[in-house]
Protein backbone atom coordinates (compact mmCIF):
# COMPACT_ATOMS: atom_id res chain seq x y z
CA UNK A 1 0.00 0.00 0.00
CA UNK A 2 0.99 3.63 -0.48
CA UNK A 3 1.51 5.76 2.62
CA UNK A 4 1.92 9.54 2.79
CA UNK A 5 3.39 10.85 6.05
CA UNK A 6 3.88 14.37 7.40
CA UNK A 7 6.19 15.11 10.35
CA UNK A 8 7.15 18.72 10.97
CA UNK A 9 9.91 18.55 13.58
CA UNK A 10 12.75 16.40 14.93
CA UNK A 11 10.66 14.33 17.37
CA UNK A 12 8.06 13.67 14.68
CA UNK A 13 10.81 12.57 12.30
CA UNK A 14 11.97 10.01 14.88
CA UNK A 15 8.52 8.59 15.56
CA UNK A 16 7.48 8.58 11.90
CA UNK A 17 10.66 6.72 10.96
CA UNK A 18 9.95 4.03 13.56
CA UNK A 19 6.37 3.76 12.31
CA UNK A 20 7.60 3.41 8.71
CA UNK A 21 9.84 0.56 9.80
CA UNK A 22 6.90 -1.14 11.52
CA UNK A 23 4.61 -0.61 8.52
CA UNK A 24 7.15 -2.20 6.19
CA UNK A 25 7.41 -5.16 8.54
CA UNK A 26 3.62 -5.65 8.34
CA UNK A 27 3.24 -4.68 4.68
CA UNK A 28 5.99 -5.95 2.39
CA UNK A 29 4.68 -3.77 -0.45
CA UNK A 30 4.71 -0.53 1.55
CA UNK A 31 5.65 2.60 -0.42
CA UNK A 32 6.34 5.92 1.29
CA UNK A 33 6.22 9.57 0.34
CA UNK A 34 6.65 12.18 3.04
CA UNK A 35 7.40 15.57 4.48
CA UNK A 36 9.91 14.87 7.23
CA UNK A 37 13.56 14.52 8.09
CA UNK A 38 16.75 12.51 7.90
CA UNK A 39 15.50 9.53 9.92
CA UNK A 40 12.54 9.11 7.60
CA UNK A 41 14.83 9.42 4.58
CA UNK A 42 16.87 6.54 5.98
CA UNK A 43 13.75 4.34 5.89
CA UNK A 44 13.37 4.83 2.16
CA UNK A 45 10.74 6.51 0.03
CA UNK A 46 10.47 9.97 -1.48
CA UNK A 47 11.09 13.19 0.48
CA UNK A 48 8.89 16.11 -0.57
CA UNK A 49 10.15 18.70 1.93
CA UNK A 50 12.50 18.62 4.93
CA UNK A 51 11.02 19.64 8.27
CA UNK A 52 13.79 22.23 8.71
CA UNK A 53 11.87 24.34 6.16
CA UNK A 54 8.55 23.93 7.98
CA UNK A 55 9.00 24.25 11.73
CA UNK A 56 8.17 27.55 13.44
CA UNK A 57 7.63 27.84 17.20
CA UNK A 58 5.53 30.42 19.00
CA UNK A 59 2.56 32.57 18.02
CA UNK A 60 4.64 35.56 16.91
CA UNK A 61 7.07 33.41 14.90
CA UNK A 62 4.20 31.70 13.09
CA UNK A 63 2.68 35.06 12.14
CA UNK A 64 6.01 36.38 10.84
CA UNK A 65 6.51 33.27 8.70
CA UNK A 66 2.90 32.87 7.57
CA UNK A 67 3.65 33.24 3.81
CA UNK A 68 6.18 30.38 3.95
CA UNK A 69 3.76 28.22 5.96
CA UNK A 70 0.98 28.81 3.43
CA UNK A 71 3.31 27.90 0.56
CA UNK A 72 4.27 24.66 2.33
CA UNK A 73 0.61 23.87 2.93
CA UNK A 74 -0.29 24.46 -0.71
CA UNK A 75 2.58 22.24 -1.85
CA UNK A 76 1.62 19.44 0.55
CA UNK A 77 -2.03 19.46 -0.58
CA UNK A 78 -1.14 19.40 -4.27
CA UNK A 79 1.42 16.64 -3.82
CA UNK A 80 -0.96 14.56 -1.70
CA UNK A 81 -3.65 14.79 -4.36
CA UNK A 82 -1.18 13.81 -7.07
CA UNK A 83 0.16 10.82 -5.12
CA UNK A 84 -3.27 9.46 -4.11
CA UNK A 85 -2.10 7.35 -1.15
CA UNK A 86 -4.06 4.58 0.51
CA UNK A 87 -3.45 6.34 3.83
CA UNK A 88 -2.37 9.76 5.02
CA UNK A 89 -0.50 9.46 8.32
CA UNK A 90 -0.05 12.70 10.25
CA UNK A 91 2.47 12.87 13.08
CA UNK A 92 1.84 15.57 15.71
CA UNK A 93 2.45 19.10 14.21
CA UNK A 94 -1.26 20.03 14.55
CA UNK A 95 -1.32 23.59 13.23
CA UNK A 96 -0.24 22.32 9.82
CA UNK A 97 -1.47 18.74 9.88
CA UNK A 98 -5.09 19.40 10.82
CA UNK A 99 -5.43 21.62 7.74
CA UNK A 100 -4.00 18.83 5.58
CA UNK A 101 -6.37 16.35 7.30
CA UNK A 102 -9.39 18.48 6.40
CA UNK A 103 -8.26 18.67 2.77
CA UNK A 104 -7.58 14.93 2.58
CA UNK A 105 -10.97 14.06 4.09
CA UNK A 106 -12.76 16.19 1.49
CA UNK A 107 -10.86 14.34 -1.22
CA UNK A 108 -11.67 10.83 0.01
CA UNK A 109 -8.26 9.99 1.49
CA UNK A 110 -8.17 7.98 4.73
CA UNK A 111 -6.66 10.04 7.55
CA UNK A 112 -4.72 8.52 10.46
CA UNK A 113 -3.30 10.73 13.18
CA UNK A 114 -0.34 9.35 15.13
CA UNK A 115 0.58 11.26 18.29
CA UNK A 116 -2.54 13.18 19.15
CA UNK A 117 -2.58 16.98 18.89
CA UNK A 118 -2.27 18.45 22.38
CA UNK A 119 -5.76 19.87 22.32
CA UNK A 120 -6.06 19.25 26.05
CA UNK A 121 -3.63 22.14 26.59
CA UNK A 122 -5.67 24.85 24.87
CA UNK A 123 -8.67 25.34 22.58
CA UNK A 124 -10.20 22.01 23.53
CA UNK A 125 -13.06 22.55 21.08
CA UNK A 126 -10.64 21.52 18.32
CA UNK A 127 -11.63 17.97 19.27
CA UNK A 128 -14.85 18.59 17.35
CA UNK A 129 -12.83 19.25 14.20
CA UNK A 130 -10.63 16.22 14.81
CA UNK A 131 -13.74 14.02 15.03
CA UNK A 132 -14.81 15.24 11.58
CA UNK A 133 -11.51 15.01 9.69
CA UNK A 134 -9.59 12.11 11.29
CA UNK A 135 -10.58 8.47 10.71
CA UNK A 136 -8.45 7.01 13.51
CA UNK A 137 -6.48 8.74 16.25
CA UNK A 138 -3.58 7.10 18.11
CA UNK A 139 -2.60 8.53 21.51
CA UNK A 140 0.74 8.16 23.27
CA UNK A 141 -0.04 9.70 26.66
CA UNK A 142 -2.13 7.72 29.17
CA UNK A 143 -4.41 10.59 30.23
CA UNK A 144 -5.44 11.40 26.65
CA UNK A 145 -7.87 8.48 26.37
CA UNK A 146 -10.14 9.82 29.12
CA UNK A 147 -9.84 13.36 27.76
CA UNK A 148 -11.12 12.38 24.30
CA UNK A 149 -13.80 10.16 25.77
CA UNK A 150 -15.22 13.16 27.60
CA UNK A 151 -15.71 14.72 24.17
CA UNK A 152 -17.41 11.60 22.83
CA UNK A 153 -14.45 10.32 20.83
CA UNK A 154 -12.97 6.85 21.17
CA UNK A 155 -9.23 6.68 20.47
CA UNK A 156 -6.52 4.03 20.56
CA UNK A 157 -3.83 4.27 23.25
CA UNK A 158 -0.75 2.59 21.79
CA UNK A 159 1.90 3.45 24.38
CA UNK A 160 4.71 5.92 23.83
CA UNK A 161 7.03 5.62 20.81
CA UNK A 162 9.94 7.01 22.79
CA UNK A 163 10.01 3.65 24.53
CA UNK A 164 10.52 2.03 21.13
CA UNK A 165 13.43 4.31 20.27
CA UNK A 166 15.07 3.82 23.65
CA UNK A 167 14.61 0.04 23.51
CA UNK A 168 16.26 -0.04 20.07
CA UNK A 169 19.21 2.10 21.22
CA UNK A 170 22.57 0.37 21.59
CA UNK A 171 25.04 2.44 23.65
CA UNK A 172 28.41 3.27 22.14
CA UNK A 173 30.87 2.20 24.82
CA UNK A 174 33.60 4.31 23.16
CA UNK A 175 31.52 7.51 23.12
CA UNK A 176 33.65 9.41 25.65
CA UNK A 177 36.92 8.32 24.09
CA UNK A 178 35.83 9.17 20.54
CA UNK A 179 34.88 12.71 21.57
CA UNK A 180 37.73 13.34 24.01
CA UNK A 181 35.39 13.49 26.99
CA UNK A 182 37.29 11.35 29.51
CA UNK A 183 38.02 12.74 32.93
CA UNK A 184 35.34 15.19 34.04
CA UNK A 185 31.72 14.15 34.63
CA UNK A 186 29.33 15.29 31.89
CA UNK A 187 26.34 17.63 31.82
CA UNK A 188 24.18 17.38 28.68
CA UNK A 189 22.82 20.53 27.03
CA UNK A 190 19.74 19.92 24.88
CA UNK A 191 18.81 23.34 23.46
CA UNK A 192 16.04 22.16 21.12
CA UNK A 193 15.66 21.65 17.39
CA UNK A 194 14.18 24.99 16.28
CA UNK A 195 16.28 28.03 15.43
CA UNK A 196 14.15 30.34 17.56
CA UNK A 197 14.57 28.10 20.63
CA UNK A 198 18.31 27.61 20.22
CA UNK A 199 18.98 31.30 19.60
CA UNK A 200 17.23 32.34 22.81
CA UNK A 201 18.20 29.48 25.12
CA UNK A 202 21.68 28.23 24.16
CA UNK A 203 23.51 31.44 25.23
CA UNK A 204 22.14 31.01 28.77
CA UNK A 205 23.18 27.34 28.78
CA UNK A 206 26.72 28.32 27.77
CA UNK A 207 26.92 30.91 30.56
CA UNK A 208 25.88 28.21 33.05
CA UNK A 209 28.70 25.97 31.82
CA UNK A 210 31.28 28.61 32.76
CA UNK A 211 30.12 28.37 36.40
CA UNK A 212 30.86 24.64 36.72
CA UNK A 213 34.51 24.17 35.69
CA UNK A 214 34.63 20.74 37.36
CA UNK A 215 32.11 19.42 34.79
CA UNK A 216 32.29 18.98 31.04
CA UNK A 217 29.25 20.43 29.26
CA UNK A 218 28.34 18.91 25.89
CA UNK A 219 25.81 20.29 23.39
CA UNK A 220 23.44 17.94 21.56
CA UNK A 221 23.14 19.44 18.08
CA UNK A 222 20.05 19.16 15.88
CA UNK A 223 20.76 17.57 12.49
CA UNK A 224 19.29 20.47 10.53
CA UNK A 225 22.01 22.87 11.72
CA UNK A 226 25.76 23.03 11.10
CA UNK A 227 28.50 22.93 13.70
CA UNK A 228 29.33 26.53 12.83
CA UNK A 229 25.79 27.58 13.78
CA UNK A 230 26.44 26.38 17.34
CA UNK A 231 30.00 27.70 17.50
CA UNK A 232 28.79 31.19 16.60
CA UNK A 233 27.11 31.38 20.03
CA UNK A 234 30.45 30.92 21.80
CA UNK A 235 33.47 33.14 22.27
CA UNK A 236 36.89 31.64 23.02
CA UNK A 237 36.46 28.14 24.43
CA UNK A 238 34.13 25.96 22.36
CA UNK A 239 31.95 23.42 24.17
CA UNK A 240 32.00 19.93 22.67
CA UNK A 241 29.19 19.32 20.19
CA UNK A 242 27.68 16.01 19.07
CA UNK A 243 25.17 15.27 16.32
CA UNK A 244 22.98 12.18 16.16
CA UNK A 245 24.31 10.90 19.50
CA UNK A 246 21.91 12.42 22.01
CA UNK A 247 21.10 9.06 23.60
CA UNK A 248 24.80 8.28 24.05
CA UNK A 249 25.27 11.71 25.57
CA UNK A 250 22.42 11.15 28.02
CA UNK A 251 23.71 7.68 28.90
CA UNK A 252 27.00 9.26 29.97
CA UNK A 253 25.61 12.41 31.63
CA UNK A 254 25.22 13.13 35.34
CA UNK A 255 22.55 15.77 34.68
CA UNK A 256 20.98 17.74 31.84
CA UNK A 257 19.59 21.15 30.97
CA UNK A 258 16.75 20.55 28.51
CA UNK A 259 14.57 22.82 26.41
CA UNK A 260 10.89 22.00 26.89
CA UNK A 261 9.65 19.42 24.41
CA UNK A 262 9.88 15.70 23.78
CA UNK A 263 13.49 15.70 24.95
CA UNK A 264 12.38 16.32 28.54
CA UNK A 265 10.59 12.96 28.57
CA UNK A 266 13.48 11.20 26.81
CA UNK A 267 15.89 12.52 29.43
CA UNK A 268 13.65 11.32 32.26
CA UNK A 269 13.26 7.86 30.70
CA UNK A 270 17.07 7.62 30.69
CA UNK A 271 16.85 8.51 34.40
CA UNK A 272 19.02 11.62 34.07
CA UNK A 273 18.18 14.44 36.52
CA UNK A 274 17.20 17.52 34.56
CA UNK A 275 16.01 21.09 34.68
CA UNK A 276 13.54 22.13 31.99
CA UNK A 277 13.99 25.55 30.41
CA UNK A 278 12.07 27.58 27.88
CA UNK A 279 12.23 31.07 26.44
CA UNK A 280 10.59 32.64 23.40
CA UNK A 281 9.36 36.06 22.30
CA UNK A 282 7.50 38.15 24.86
CA UNK A 283 4.45 38.33 22.58
CA UNK A 284 4.26 34.55 22.19
CA UNK A 285 4.52 34.01 25.94
CA UNK A 286 1.86 36.63 26.68
CA UNK A 287 -0.56 34.95 24.28
CA UNK A 288 0.30 31.47 25.57
CA UNK A 289 -0.36 32.47 29.16
CA UNK A 290 -3.81 33.67 28.14
CA UNK A 291 -4.88 30.56 26.24
CA UNK A 292 -2.97 27.57 27.64
CA UNK A 293 -4.87 25.86 30.45
CA UNK A 294 -2.38 23.36 31.90
CA UNK A 295 -0.38 23.39 35.12
CA UNK A 296 2.94 22.34 33.57
CA UNK A 297 4.75 22.53 30.25
CA UNK A 298 7.02 19.48 30.50
CA UNK A 299 5.71 16.05 29.57
CA UNK A 300 7.29 14.55 32.68
CA UNK A 301 5.21 16.70 35.01
CA UNK A 302 2.07 16.39 32.88
CA UNK A 303 2.19 12.58 32.89
CA UNK A 304 2.95 12.39 36.60
CA UNK A 305 0.45 15.19 37.36
CA UNK A 306 2.87 16.78 39.80
CA UNK A 307 6.09 18.77 39.83
CA UNK A 308 8.87 16.25 39.25
CA UNK A 309 11.30 18.42 37.28
CA UNK A 310 11.75 22.16 37.75
CA UNK A 311 10.46 24.35 34.91
CA UNK A 312 12.24 27.66 34.36
CA UNK A 313 10.20 29.64 31.84
CA UNK A 314 10.87 33.01 30.24
CA UNK A 315 12.08 35.44 32.96
CA UNK A 316 13.13 32.54 35.20
CA UNK A 317 15.17 31.04 32.36
CA UNK A 318 18.42 32.80 33.19
CA UNK A 319 21.96 31.65 34.07
CA UNK A 320 21.56 32.34 37.80
CA UNK A 321 18.41 30.27 38.34
CA UNK A 322 19.48 27.51 35.95
CA UNK A 323 22.82 27.24 37.80
CA UNK A 324 21.09 27.07 41.16
CA UNK A 325 18.84 24.24 39.98
CA UNK A 326 21.71 22.37 38.33
CA UNK A 327 23.73 22.44 41.55
CA UNK A 328 20.81 20.77 43.34
CA UNK A 329 20.58 18.11 40.63
CA UNK A 330 24.20 17.03 40.82
CA UNK A 331 24.12 15.54 44.32
CA UNK A 332 22.05 15.09 47.46
CA UNK A 333 18.50 14.22 48.43
CA UNK A 334 16.86 16.37 45.76
CA UNK A 335 18.60 14.34 43.08
CA UNK A 336 17.63 11.04 44.71
CA UNK A 337 13.96 12.09 44.96
CA UNK A 338 13.90 12.93 41.26
CA UNK A 339 15.40 9.55 40.39
CA UNK A 340 12.73 7.83 42.48
CA UNK A 341 10.03 9.78 40.63
CA UNK A 342 11.60 8.62 37.37
CA UNK A 343 11.10 5.02 38.49
CA UNK A 344 7.40 5.72 38.96
CA UNK A 345 7.28 7.48 35.58
CA UNK A 346 8.82 4.47 33.80
CA UNK A 347 6.27 2.15 35.42
CA UNK A 348 3.42 4.43 34.33
CA UNK A 349 4.69 4.64 30.74
CA UNK A 350 4.63 0.87 30.25
CA UNK A 351 6.46 -1.22 27.67
CA UNK A 352 7.76 -0.57 24.14
CA UNK A 353 5.70 -1.45 21.07
CA UNK A 354 3.82 1.72 20.09
CA UNK A 355 5.08 1.70 16.51
CA UNK A 356 4.13 -1.94 15.94
CA UNK A 357 0.70 -1.51 17.55
CA UNK A 358 -0.05 1.54 15.44
CA UNK A 359 1.11 -0.09 12.22
CA UNK A 360 -1.10 -3.13 12.86
CA UNK A 361 -4.14 -0.95 13.61
CA UNK A 362 -3.63 1.16 10.47
CA UNK A 363 -3.30 -1.87 8.21
CA UNK A 364 -6.24 -3.63 9.85
CA UNK A 365 -8.38 -0.53 9.24
CA UNK A 366 -7.29 -0.30 5.60
CA UNK A 367 -7.96 -3.97 4.92
CA UNK A 368 -11.52 -3.59 6.25
CA UNK A 369 -12.26 -0.91 3.65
Amino acid sequence: MRYYLIAGEASGDLHAANLMRALRSEDGNAQFRFLGGDLMIAQGGDLVKHYSEMSYMGFAEVLMNLPAILRNLKQAKADLLHYKPDALILVDFPGFNLKVAEFAKKNGIKVYYYISPKVWAWNQKRVLKIKKVVDKLFCILPFEVDFYRRWGMEVDYVGNPLLDAIAAFKPNTAFREQHGLEGKPLVALLPGSRKQEITKILPDMIRVAARFPQYQFVIAGAPNFSAQFYHDFQQSQKLPLVFGETYDLLTNADAAIVTSGTATLETALFHIPEVVVYKTSAISVAIARLVIKIRFISLVNLIMDKLVVKELIQEECNPEQISEELARLLKGGYREQMLQNYEDLSARMGKPGASEKTAKLIIKSLIKE
